[in-house]
């Protein structure tokens, strides 16, 4: 049968949808691009699947976002002193801004972003078929994406999120179009996606890539060969890409797959700088007091007041509890000497304790954050606000503090 004469055998529903089919090793991967906001594409899986046999389904998901699915308010089990003692608090924060800009296009379009990924879960455990989840943790790619570009361009790709929360006007039609042929976290990042190389390499070509590689893993891992079929589930901007790559792609695809779910190194640089910086304020107090002691223990003082300050600055702006303000102040000037938990850590941790995060805060979490005066109503969100203010205080106070005693010495 043609290509022709399949497409003419398809129920309606199906002629005009983006449909590829690729066979890998005796494999056919039978790939639907999907829009993440369209009715029309979780009816087009539902028809998929009651039309033709499928031995397994995959779809565009990793394990903690189709967990999220499947359990919508498992985030309310988070435990906040976990999430900010491991670090990662960043990536809290950045999925959260993910799913407020998804409960934006739920709101406004009447239907929940990736329902069709939903219906392919449903679907295959109706019919007791293999689920396979072959997109890349969502933690890796965002990890990934912020290691690949540089220093400045940082700060737009914060800035970007930032909007995305606090924007309230209704999404425009041209980023919905974006959606129906591109891939959610690229609209989150809005333009900067589209014109940053190496973020659209680490939110698109990257995961096309790992996910052609998990499917040819699965799919030996399945023992299938010849004869077998994969329904695969994916956006319609990772249409082309994948299917190109399922055909070429060369090697073992349990490393390729390993290489890319990996977290680039951090880059030394900012560390050795900050470091030698701390060294030679250190170096230039010890210096004073070898000269005066009254001009040693001044540059002392201005070091605990200006590091201390400007993170309880940090705290108060966050609308911290006195004593989170307290412990930032106390743990910002000797943050050199205490590796580890920044000195945000530690005032979030105190807040988190004092302030314990009720159940209604997590049951409003998603709807609090899209306003701006949501972060400081919800204690988890505020608890999270503490953590990055502070944490930009001392570092601010640490560079004003070092400067400020080093002409002092002049």
């Amino acid at each position: 049968m043609t290509v022709t004469d399949i497409a003419d055998s398809l129920p309606p529903i199906l002629r005009d949808q983006p449909i590829e089919r690729v066979t890998r090793d005796g494999v056919e991967y039978v790939v639907l691009g999907t829009a993440h906001v369209s009715r029309a594409s979780v009816e087009a899986v539902d028809a998929l699947l009651a039309h033709e046999r499928f031995d397994a389904v995959a779809v565009e998901l990793c394990d903690s976002r189709a967990q999220g699915m499947r359990d919508p308010d498992a985030f309310k089990q988070m435990d906040l002193f976990q999430v900010i003692r491991q670090g990662k608090a960043g990536m809290v924060a950045a999925s959260l801004v993910l799913s407020s800009f998804q409960k934006r296009l739920a709101e406004q379009y009447g239907i929940q972003p990736g329902a069709e990924m939903k219906a392919a879960m449903d679907g295959a455990e109706q019919r007791a078929l293999p689920l396979w989840l072959v997109d890349r943790e969502v933690g890796t790619t965002l990890r990934r994406a912020w290691h690949s570009v540089g220093f400045w361009q940082r700060f737009g790709l914060l800035g970007g999120l930032i909007a995305s929360v606090f924007e309230r006007e209704a999404i425009e039609e041209t980023e919905i179009e974006k959606l129906k042929q591109g891939d959610m976290l690229e609209s989150a990042f809005s333009e900067f996606a589209s014109e940053s190389a190496p973020l659209f390499r680490s939110l698109i070509a990257e995961r096309d890539a790992y996910m052609a590689a998990r499917l040819r893993e699965q799919a030996a891992r399945s023992g299938f060969g010849e004869g077998r079929r994969v329904l695969v589930v994916i956006g319609a901007g990772h249409l082309k890409g994948l299917c190109e790559l399922l055909r070429t792609q060369q090697g073992d695809p349990t490393a390729e797959a390993a290489e890319l779910a990996s977290t680039p190194a951090k880059a030394q640089w900012p560390k050795w700088l900050a470091l030698a910086l701390v060294l030679a304020v250190f170096a230039a107090i010890g210096f004073a007091f070898h000269r005066d002691a009254a001009l040693g223990t001044a540059a002392l003082r201005d070091w605990v007041l200006l590091t201390g300050g400007f993170a309880l600055l940090g705290a108060v702006i966050a609308g911290a509890h006195p004593l989170s303000m307290l412990s930032a102040f106390i743990a910002a000037p000797i943050k050199p000497f205490r590796p580890g938990i920044p000195s945000g850590g530690i005032s979030a941790m105190v807040e988190a304790w004092v302030r314990r995060p009720r159940v209604a805060d997590f049951e409003t979490l998603r709807d609090d954050i899209g306003h701006w005066r949501g972060w400081w109503k919800n204690r988890v969100a505020r608890t999270l606000l503490n953590f990055f203010l502070v944490s930009l205080g001392t570092i601010v106070g640490e560079y004003i503090a070092g400067i400020h005693i080093l002409k002092s010495l002049l």
